[in-house]
């Protein structure tokens, strides 16, 4: 359980600041790295690897356990998390979609450790991915916004790329043993866990 929790932190955290680029323009540097390095530590071994240690997901526990707890304080958040778990069973069951983004990931890994992962490229190609690959999937992943912001080409780009990260998120949470279930029949399992 503690395994699924860190994976479900790690797509909570994610989606937080898909939500707050959409509507600010701008994201957390710290989370917006740790999403996006994510994206790129394939065969890590556990899921506290993949996000770089427990400590980089407290922002997401939080989230977590304040939902768990009924004190979630954006109503859109809890959708779009639902929206990824969906989209994660199409992705997974179209192997010829996840496997464009496993060999397109390992095509963006060399410009991303030259430059960092969260260079204004590295977006873009990761961006450019999403749209030209997991976009094409149903359930379709609807972003909120402020209309000024996601406008611009830049912001769409960096928003499909956290997004790509939450998609990797809940791909690591099923792996772990998640189903929806959890959150009908596990919910005080999972707040221990957090």
């Amino acid at each position: 359980m503690e395994q699924r929790v860190l994976a479900l932190a790690g797509m909570a955290q994610a989606l937080k600041q898909v939500r707050r680029i959409a509507e600010t323009g701008q994201a957390d540097a710290a989370v917006l790295s740790t999403a996006l390095d994510s994206v790129f530590r394939i065969d890590a071994t556990s899921p506290a690897d993949v996000y770089g240690g427990r400590d980089a997901v407290v922002p997401g526990l939080m989230l977590l356990r304040d939902y768990f707890g009924n004190q979630g304080s954006d109503p859109l958040l809890p959708k779009l998390g639902l929206a990824v778990v969906q989209l994660e069973r199409r992705f997974i069951q179209d192997s010829a979609v996840s496997g464009e983004v496993h060999h397109g990931i390992l095509e963006i890994k060399p410009k991303a450790e030259e430059l960092g992962h969260t260079h204004p490229e590295v977006l873009a190609a990761l961006g450019a991915l999403y749209a030209d690959t997991v976009s094409h999937l149903r359930p379709k992943v609807m972003v909120q916004g402020n209309p000024h912001y996601l406008g611009q080409a830049n912001v769409v780009a960096e928003i499909r790329a956290v997004l790509l990260a939450s998609l990797r998120s809940a791909v690591l949470w099923r792996q772990m043993g998640g189903s929806l279930w959890d959150f009908l029949l596990r919910r005080q399992q999972m707040l221990k866990s957090i």
